[in-house]
């Protein structure tokens, strides 16, 4: 199994928004729906600060790969600059 945690910093005041073109473009529903999806969950830190995690867990790499390759994903890339600064991604392979 390949798990990330990907941590989106947003631009000031972004972040709200930026869950919500996610949920709009159908992002997380189309990724739930992939082959190989175990976990697609978006989570607000309680700390207060303007991030986004997100934990991913995928079944296998070639699943992994082959959602890169998909619109939704694509249209997220497409959109992601307007609301995100920077991104953390940390990928655990665990058997």
């Amino acid at each position: 199994m390949i798990v990330l945690n990907v941590t989106y910093k947003c631009k000031p005041g972004m972040r709200d928004a930026f869950l919500e073109r996610i949920q709009a473009e159908g992002v997380q529903a189309a990724t739930y729906a992939e082959e190989g999806n175990i976990k697609y969950d978006y989570y607000i830190p309680a700390d207060g600060c303007g991030d986004l995690l997100l934990i991913e867990k995928w079944r296998d790499k070639d699943v992994l790969a082959r959602h890169a390759t998909l619109p939704h994903f694509a249209a997220l890339m497409g959109f992601k600059s307007e609301y995100v600064l920077d991104t953390v991604i940390e990928k655990f392979e665990l058997e």
